[in-house]
Formats: structure tokens, sequence, C-alpha cells
């Protein structure tokens, strides 16, 4: 029981990092987007779109952390 306890915490303080990682990454990609859009920044625009990379790979974390902490 105890090991499940541990595991569930680990899992709680891994989603919380990638919460964090999220919302970090979604901010830079938000203003480098909105630089190439209006400015039409292209230097913002590689930076953009590398930060979508990013988003995706994340996410994807976190929805694998989050499945493993419903069960």
């Amino acid at each position: 029981m105890l090991s499940l306890y541990i595991i569930n915490l680990i899992i709680e303080i891994v989603m919380k990092e990638l919460i964090e990682k999220i919302q970090e990454t979604y901010a830079a990609f938000a203003a480098d987007a909105t630089a190439q859009a209006e400015k039409g920044n292209k230097a913002a625009g590689t930076r953009a779109r590398k930060a979508s990379l990013e988003l995706e790979k994340a996410m994807k974390a976190f929805r694998k952390a989050s499945l493993e902490a419903a069960k």
C-alpha cells in the first residue's frame, strides 16, 4: 500500500511540473505567434513552430500521467 501512495505522489508531482511547463511554453508560443502575425517577424514564426512541437510533447506526457493517476 505504501508503494502505491508513493507512486501516486510522484505522479502528482510530475503532473504539476508538466502543467507549469505547458503554461510557460504556451506563453512563449503566444508571444512569438503574435509577433509573426502582427509584425511579420520570421524568426518569431520559427520559435512559435518549435514551441508548438514542445507543447504537443508536453500535452502527450500530461495525458499519459493523467491516465496513470486515474487508475
